[in-house]
Parts: C-alpha cells; structure tokens; sequence
C-alpha cells in the first residue's frame, strides 16, 4: 500500500511539474540583473520557451533515441541505481551528474514525459540530501571498484554540475525548493570554503569555480541575498586566476600548461565576475584568452589541440569531446553577458563542424578525441598528452574515457537554449540561428512567438514570422538580429521591402510597430575565404562552415574482448580507400571564387550531418605530394606552406570538399603548394 501511495505521489508531482512548464514557458518571467551586478544586454529565456525545428530537431530527436535518452540502460554500471547521486554506493562523482545536466534541458525542450520522468529521481534525490548545515549530495567514500569514481563524494566540484542542472530545472518548473536548497548550500559555503578551499579535495573544482560562480549570481539575481555577494568574492579569489594568466603569463603558448576541459570551462570566469566587477581587464584577459588560443593552439573547427593538456596546433593533435560542448556553453554564458556578436560566430563554429563530427549518426558512440586531419581511425597509440589504450580516435561508448560519454549530451539542447534571448530594452534577439521557433514576452506584458525558418548554416537565408496573442493589437518592440563578422553585407527585408543593409560583426536592431503575420528576412550572403594554420596549412571556409576534403571510408565495428568494463564491448574503427595526401594551388584570397566551385547538392534532408547527404559541396583542384604519407596511423608531418620544390604529382585532380560536420575520415588544414 506504501508503495502505491508513494507512485501516486510520484506520479502526482509529475504531472503538476509538466503542468508548471506548460504554464511558465514564455511567460516572460525573466531574471534580468539586480544591482550592484551590471545589466547584461541579453537575458536566456524560460527552459522550454525555445522550440527545435528541421533538422536541429532531429538532432535532438536522435539523442533522445540514442545515448541521451538510453544511457541508464547503455551504461548502468555508472548510471544505475547505484550512483552517489541516487544514494547508493556506486558512482560518487561526476558523471551522473554531468549525463542529467544534458538529458534534463533535452526533455524539457521537446516536451518529452518518458524523459522528464527519468530525470526526477536525480532532482528528488539532491534535493532530499540537503544535510542541517547546508551540505547536499554523497557524503560517503567507497572502496575501489573497476570502472567507478567511489571517493572524492564531497568535492565541490561535482556539486557545480547538480547546481547547472537545479538551475534549470527551476527555469522550467519554478520548483521553490530549487531556492531554498541553494541559499542554505551557499551559506555552507561561505563558511566552510575559509577551511575546506575550492581544491581542497582535488584541483579540478580550483580550475571550474566559474561554474559555482555563475549559479550564485544567477541566485541572487532572484532573491537579492547580500551574502551571496560574498560568496561570489571567495570563489574568485579560490579560483585559478585566469585573468592574469590570459594577461600576463605564457600560459597558453606552454604544451601542457593546463587541462583541456579546465580551460574550456574556466575561459568564462573572468566575465562572470565582470558582472559585480565591471572592470576593463575581464574583458581584456577574456579577448586575449581566444586570441592566444588562436593563435598557439587553434584548429580550423574552431577549438585547439588539448589531448588532454593543452597540446598546440598541430592538426594531428586530439581535441577532447568535453571541450567542445563546455567550450560552447562557456561562450554562450560571455554572449548573453558581454552581447558581443564575435561569440555567437565562435559558437556556431564548434555547433556546425567540430561537435556533429565528433558523434555517431545515431548518438550511441562517440570519440573521445578528434583531429582536425584525420585519416585512420584506429585502436593505436598516438602522439597525445593522455592514452587510454589506444582508443581515443575510435567510435565507442566508453573509448578514450567516459566523462564524454556522460558529458556529451549538453551540447545541442544548450545550443537550442541559447538561440534566443530576451533583451532589457523589452525585446527579443535572435543571435544564432537555427530552424526554430520561440515563444516570449515583450513591450513589458504582451505574448508573441516567432517561426524561424532556414536552411543555415547551409543556406544563406533565414525568415521570422512573427505571431502576437492579441492579432488584432500592434506591438512596439526591439527585434535584434545578429550580423555574422564573415557577412559583408547583409540583407534586413521587412514583409519583402528592403528594410536596411548592415556589414558584418555587429548586432541590429529593429525598432518599430509590429503585428501578426509581419516577416523578417535576414539574408547573409556567404562566400568563400580561406583561413590559415600550422605550418602556413589553410582551411577553406564559406559561412560558418569549414569544409574538409571528402574521404571514401572502410568502417568495421570491432568486438573488445581485451578491456571492456574499461573502454566497452566494440567500437567503431574506419580507414581511408581513396587517396587523402593532397595540396590545394595557391591562389589569392580575390581569386578564390574562379578556382573553388560551390554547389548545391540537393535539398537539406532532416539529418544533413553525414557523407551521404550533405547538402552542398565545393570542389577545386589539387595535387597529390607523394612525400606526405601515413605515420604512426596519422598524417605525417604536414609540409610547410609553401615549399620550395616541393615534389607533387604532375597531373591535378578535382577533389570534392563536403562540410567539416559530416566527415569522420578527413582533411581540413591543407599544405599549399605552388602553381
């Protein structure tokens, strides 16, 4: 009878939560800055208020079918009933919480029951655990067991994940006890951290403090607490100090200085402080920090070689899957503070090519690193800072290490999240674009929404129509659309008349009298540039897409009878059958379009993130180098560009280039050889 009662309850509870999201969404209940902490120019709306269409849809659609949606059944040794964070005695660390803080943004978005029900234990579960003096989440170390993290259960860095995720919870629920959890944790805090430092446990939570940071304004932008205030001054202090390190040391010119993910992460701390501090060198560091990375370790999809260290530019070094989406969710949390248009064009660079390329077409594997050259995935040791057994490139639920297996799935909900943002001039913006549609408040209390229709990042096109509540009432308010820097002119029309013309790197702004059915059309013409890297390589780029040479793929799954409570029952391996080792003719940046072909393959499908169905391509011609061969299962040293006589074949071919995003064979820096 216990049991029946307490189902009841369950199931009780969670209809009324998916009732609170039906009611809050769009409700324009932001939480814009409260003083001292600065206005931001971008506020995120409510969890749910943002819809996915096409074929970012699908995107989502597939994590809920695939990894996302399944991983307590794909990978129960960690994600059973067992985890810290369920209150048992397996798992205690991170990788519950990082898994939740991707599935729980991913079924609020779609709306999905089955979902939302599988994140509620995990919500209840932290909740409950809230000790008398503030503590929640595990408290009790383990014994080892193969294939689990059993100690370290009160780190503080753990808890900044669950705290992401009660953040959002609450911005789909509005659950009150989500408040009065993080007010009575945030005090036990601020008295234990004098004591028990950020890296009292281990470092890692010294590196991520900007996590912890960015929920305790988030909360005192709700409820106005002074000591939160406090807080937020400790934890910057406790945290690794990026900012001088942007500015004033060789950190990011030094192999190995820093891990990976920690800077992914940590790169957004100096602009969350900047909120209470406003003070100019945040800001600089933050510049600096990109351009540094740039330029010592920057890769053409758009984030750097760290496998795990920080490991330069060389195009066979290994990006990490968690830099990719901590690295967007960093840059969308500086967009919505700093409303800098360079970001957004940052965050559909790693969006469109490095995490789509990363992934299975089905969201079930994964690599743990990728290159931005890569020509053989295989079980093999490479030239990587870290190595786990060789399967690091491979296609697999558990190769290279699983916090990416648990840690991938934030990355395309929070992209979708992000895709709008509510202004405080009463507005709406539209900064990264997507089939979509959203529904929001403006002009201080009325209902609009607005369907987002485009092709982009393949086409160049991308429509709003606009639908208010009240048809038959206008409505005065700020449309703010982004202008990407790599646009030289774009195209505002407004209901097919020419509204304005505005070059790239910038955000408009259209102010005026709206009504229903009124149609925005941003066209962004794109065009093709090339980019250069290590060794003088060059990527050819047209819009936010770089695209890589097309690779013809040997693919065969390969049981692992070797290790697998370590790296998995089988992974993926895929080797090359056509030739890869090409150099593309110099030619100058205005000659581009005579020697580069863009063409239209066919119409986008639902899924245009792999071989068989990219919808455009580019081709060129080039030129095989018969001394640039395979190495260690990777390319070779890439020839420097350009080399003086250096040797190539004497016929040129016509090579197929197709987006960076569907390739997992490929070759997006390439040598450059003379004419």
């Amino acid at each position: 009878m216990k049991k029946i009662f307490l189902s009841f309850l369950f199931i009780s509870f969670m209809l009324h939560a998916v009732g609170q999201v039906n009611k809050k969404n769009g409700s324009g209940d932001y939480t814009h800055s409260r003083a001292p902490l600065r206005p931001n120019p971008y506020t995120e709306l409510p969890l749910g208020a943002i819809k996915p269409q096409g074929w970012l849809k699908e995107m989502l659609t597939r994590q809920k079918n695939g990894a996302t949606g399944n991983l307590d059944t794909l990978y129960p040794l960690v994600m059973n009933h067992r985890n810290g964070w369920l209150g048992g005695d397996g798992d205690q660390w991170e990788r519950g919480p990082y898994w939740i803080d991707g599935l729980l943004p991913l079924a609020y978005i779609l709306g999905d029951k089955a979902l939302i029900a599988k994140t509620k234990p995990w919500i209840e579960w932290a909740i409950n655990s809230q000790q008398p003096d503030g503590y929640f989440g595990p408290a009790k170390d383990y014994t080892a067991e193969p294939g689990l993290q059993r100690d370290n259960s009160r780190d503080w860095w753990p808890k900044m994940v669950m705290l992401k995720i009660l953040k959002q919870y609450y911005s789909a629920t509005h659950d009150q006890r989500v408040i009065t959890l993080m007010t009575n944790y945030f005090k036990y805090q601020l008295k234990e951290l004098p004591q028990k430092p950020l890296d009292h446990w281990t470092f890692w939570a010294r590196y991520r403090g900007g996590d912890n940071l960015m929920i305790v304004y988030w909360l005192y932008n709700i409820t106005g607490d002074q000591f939160l205030l406090e807080l937020g001054d400790l934890l910057h202090r406790q945290t690794f100090d990026y900012t001088n390190a942007f500015l004033h040391t060789d950190m990011l010119s030094n192999p190995g200085s820093i891990h990976c993910v920690n800077l992914a992460q940590g790169i957004k701390e100096p602009i969350i402080y900047y909120q209470h501090h406003p003070e100019q060198k945040y800001l600089d560091a933050t510049e600096k920090g990109f351009e540094d990375i740039r330029k010592y370790n920057g890769m053409a999809h758009g984030l750097y070689g760290g496998d795990e260290a920080l490991h330069g530019n060389n195009p066979t070094q290994g990006s990490e899957l968690c830099s990719a989406v901590e690295m967007m969710f960093s840059l969308e949390n500086i967009l919505a503070i700093t409303g800098k248009a360079s970001y957004a064009d940052h965050i559909e660079k790693i969006a469109f090519n490095a995490l789509p390329a990363q992934i299975s077409d089905d969201f079930m594997r994964r690599q743990y690193f990728q290159q931005a050259n890569q020509v053989m995935i295989t079980r093999h040791t490479r030239n990587f800072d870290v190595n786990h057994g060789g399967t690091d490139l491979c296609y697999g639920l558990l190769t290279g290490y699983p916090c990416c297996t648990s840690n991938m799935h934030q990355g395309w909900p929070k992209f979708t999240q992000n895709l709008w943002y509510a202004t405080p001039d009463k507005g709406l913006a539209a900064l990264i674009y997507s089939p979509s549609s959203v529904k929001a408040i403006v002009a201080g209390g009325t209902a609009i929404s607005f369907n987002e229709e485009t092709d982009y990042p393949f086409g160049e096109s991308v429509k709003f129509t606009l639908q208010v509540d009240n048809k038959n009432k206008p409505v005065t308010f700020p449309f703010h659309l982004r202008i990407p820097a790599w646009c030289k002119k774009a195209v505002i029309k407004i209901n097919d008349k020419i509204w304005q013309e505005a070059v790239g790197n910038q955000v408009i702004k259209i102010n005026r009298e709206w009504k229903s059915g009124d149609r925005v059309e941003l066209a962004l013409p794109m065009h093709i540039f090339k980019n250069t890297w290590h060794e003088n390589s060059v990527s050819i780029e047209r819009g936010p897409i770089v695209y890589a040479l097309k690779i013809g793929e040997e693919v065969r799954e390969v049981k692992n009878d070797k290790d697998p409570v370590a790296y998995g029952n089988s992974y993926f391996e895929v080797r090359p059958t056509t030739p890869w080792n090409y150099g593309l003719n110099d030619i100058a940046d205005n000659k581009l379009d005579e020697h580069y072909t863009f063409e239209k393959e066919k119409a986008i499908s639902n899924f245009p993130w792999n071989a068989g169905s990219v919808p455009v391509s580019i081709k060129t011609k080039a030129r095989l180098i018969p001394s640039w061969q395979l190495y260690n299962e990777m390319t070779g040293p890439i020839p420097y560009s350009v080399t003086y006589q250096l040797e190539t074949a004497k016929e040129e071919e016509e090579i197929i280039l197709i987006p960076y995003g569907a390739t997992r064979l490929r070759i997006a820096q390439f040598p450059v050889i003379a004419r």
